[in-house]
């Protein structure tokens, strides 16, 4: 005859055994997430300073940033170009913008170029591997013929605008207008930012999970003109420069989408353990109303002000929470590293000059660069190697279209002195001349440039649609 004591021992091994076999099943289903493709969201602000966020000491309320900063890992050293086309260009090419022919500026509306039709780009190669890709932002990568356009390289879902600078409210660039969904015009009202975030909350909701997901969100936010919503304004009304307050209200209605995007992975059943999320900016903020707090200039040139930007990438269960990677990274290494940890691999034709930055950002191991090329034009150039930077005519502008007077180079040892204040180039010179002979080894690989004039040429029309023939 079975006793009490007996039956309850045979209950607590049955229990015991059902939590083992729980535990081991979400063990397994936390490996099987952990070596399947990962969804993979890339946040890309515009014009976005080094100081403009809050985990940098700014006053500007950015929480849902602030919080990817708490839950993921921070790339202190992360560096992209100095203006909009050409970070794009490096980041969907993993190649720097000198080989794209986006190194000197902006694609500007009237231009001729744009990305080239030849490079395999990030969206393109993740959908090898059965991705659903999707932009819901700014492209700024070419639209003067239907082949530059975002369904015509590796998207599967285009929202949004093709240019910069245009209004948030009416969509307009210089005249023409500049909205659209699946690369036609779209007449959706309303500020460009809530509206990026919307449609960005509705491919997240209505996206088949049992496929991976690349979703490519670039804000136009913060770049001029600066314009806010008044709810968003309110929060600065006592900010006495109204240029600054405005520009801080941008900010945080962009964080406020931020917070939605992310708050739509989670109420939509996005495994943590499986999603990656990207946050950084295209280039270093406008000092006047931007800021890049303790880094030199800002946005447009090659000193860090230009070029060094906030940059998070978070990853639950497999890139530690609330860590700093101190180590130099640039944004062509996102292309190798996202396409490795997608299993898709990065042998193509053309070179990449992006490395696989993985074993830096989740290991904590030394760079993967021999150096890193900040630009190379004819009118000017950066390169940083180990910890020193050498700058020529660092007062030509990204946007430039002319040699300067005066040739200038500078040295800095940028480990020792982010802010660049002293140039060591007569104290180093064999470090100088080393530096000064790959630059010039870069300019000579370099490709013919596009150089568009920055206003419009005489003759030119705006299209009542930006993309579209009248």
């Amino acid at each position: 005859m079975k006793t009490w004591s007996s039956h309850i021992t045979r209950g607590l091994r049955i229990a015991f055994a059902f939590a083992a076999c729980t535990a081991t099943t979400k063990l397994s289903a936390i490996r099987a997430a952990q070596l399947s493709p990962p969804h993979i969201v890339i946040l890309l602000a515009d014009d976005l300073g080094w100081g403009d966020v809050g985990y940098h000491g700014s006053k500007i309320r950015t929480p849902n940033i602030d919080h990817l900063a708490k839950s993921g890992t921070r790339l202190n050293q992360f560096y992209v170009q100095p203006v909009c086309s050409p970070t794009r260009g490096a980041l969907l090419t993993g190649r720097y913008p000198m080989r794209l022919g986006l190194q000197c500026g902006v694609v500007r509306p009237w231009a001729q170029h744009g990305l080239p039709l030849d490079e395999r780009t990030l969206p393109a190669a993740l959908k090898e591997v059965g991705y659903q890709t999707a932009i819901v932002g700014k492209w700024h990568l070419g639209h003067n013929q239907p082949g530059f356009l975002p369904l015509r390289r590796g998207f599967d879902q285009q929202y949004g605008h093709y240019n910069g600078a245009l209004d948030y409210f009416t969509h307009i660039r210089d005249g023409g207008f500049d909205w659209h969904k699946n690369d036609r015009r779209n007449d959706d009202e309303g500020y460009t930012t809530d509206l990026i975030a919307t449609e960005a909350v509705r491919v997240i909701a209505e996206h088949d999970k049992a496929r991976p997901l690349f979703l490519y969100v670039p804000f136009n936010a913060p770049h001029t003109p600066l314009q806010s919503p008044k709810e968003y304004l309110d929060r600065y009304a006592d900010w006495p420069n109204k240029q600054r307050a405005t520009y801080a209200a941008m900010v945080t209605c962009m964080d406020q989408a931020i917070g939605e995007i992310v708050g739509a992975l989670e109420r939509n059943n996005y495994p943590a353990t499986n999603t990656l999320i990207f946050f950084g900016s295209d280039n270093g903020g406008i000092p006047r109303f931007g800021s890049n707090r303790e880094l030199r200039a800002g946005k447009g040139t090659l000193y860090e002000g230009g070029v060094r930007v906030p940059a998070i990438m978070v990853w639950k269960g497999r890139l530690e929470a609330d860590r700093d990677v101190d180590e130099p990274l640039h944004i062509v290494d996102l292309y190798p590293t996202l396409l490795n940890l997608a299993s898709v691999g990065t042998r193509q034709p053309k070179a990449l000059d992006g490395r696989d930055a993985w074993p830096t950002i989740a290991k904590g191991e030394p760079s993967p660069h021999e150096f890193i090329l900040h630009n190379v034009t004819p009118f000017g150039g950066a390169l940083r190697m180990g910890e020193w930077k050498l700058i020529h005519n660092g007062a030509v502008t990204a946007n430039a279209t002319s040699k300067p007077e005066k040739e200038t180079w500078e040295l800095f040892n940028i480990v020792d002195d982010p802010s660049e204040k002293s140039d060591v180039k007569k104290k180093k010179p064999e470090v100088f001349a080393r530096l000064k002979t790959r630059l010039a080894e870069l300019a000579e690989a370099a490709t013919t440039p596009n150089i568009p004039p920055n206003r419009a040429p005489r003759g030119f029309k705006v299209p009542s649609v930006w993309g579209e023939s009248d």
